[in-house]
């Protein structure tokens, strides 16, 4: 049995949401099979969940980034921050994008000896070092990517999904989220 999506705050009955907010859970839910605990979580405060979703959908819709590679971006950072919710639930995604089914145990552990291409661990270095030591950031670490073939723009898109996923993962410790059982399967 699921545990329920966060134990720090209350989860919202969906029927007493805000329309759109109950739209937008039953399109996830149409896709998925399940509700994603995130977004049973998000929608206790409505506002910050629509702000939420509308960027994340911006990360994976609008990138010049493959979806496994914000996926691997996605667990990388979460494996740094140790938030069980997003390398549960986006390791699932990883492994399903990367078709790979080992791949989200080697991101989240050490991203360093993860089987991915050269290119893939520039991406994952820079994404884990703006983790962990922001103030560290040179313009070396920039040409480290321009030489991997990164433009600028992909660059920013590392960044914008790596900052959102610290937000992601301080949020999902705040609240306790807990990861939906059928993550755990998906993609094996």
């Amino acid at each position: 049995m699921n545990d329920p999506a966060m134990t720090r705050f209350p989860v919202p009955d969906v029927e007493d949401l805000p329309e759109d907010v109950q739209e937008r859970i039953a399109e996830e839910e149409d896709d998925a099979g399940f509700i994603a605990n995130v977004f049973l979580a998000m929608a206790y405060r409505p506002s910050h969940f629509r702000a939420f979703f509308q960027y994340y959908d911006a990360l994976v819709e609008n990138t010049e980034l493959d979806r496994a590679a914000v996926e691997m971006i996605i667990v990388a950072v979460s494996g740094a921050n140790d938030c069980l919710y997003c390398n549960v639930a986006h390791g699932a995604l990883a492994r399903i994008y990367a078709k790979d089914p080992h791949i989200a145990e080697q991101l989240m552990s050490n991203h360093r000896t993860a089987n991915v291409s050269e290119k893939r661990r520039a991406m994952l270095d820079f994404a884990v070092k703006l983790t962990e030591n922001q103030a560290e950031v040179g313009e070396g670490d920039f040409e480290r990517l321009r030489d991997h073939g990164f433009s600028q723009r992909a660059i920013w898109d590392i960044g914008s999904v790596t900052a959102f996923f610290n937000l992601s993962n301080r949020m999902a410790h705040l609240a306790d989220m807990r990861p939906n059982d059928e993550f755990y399967e998906l993609g094996r």
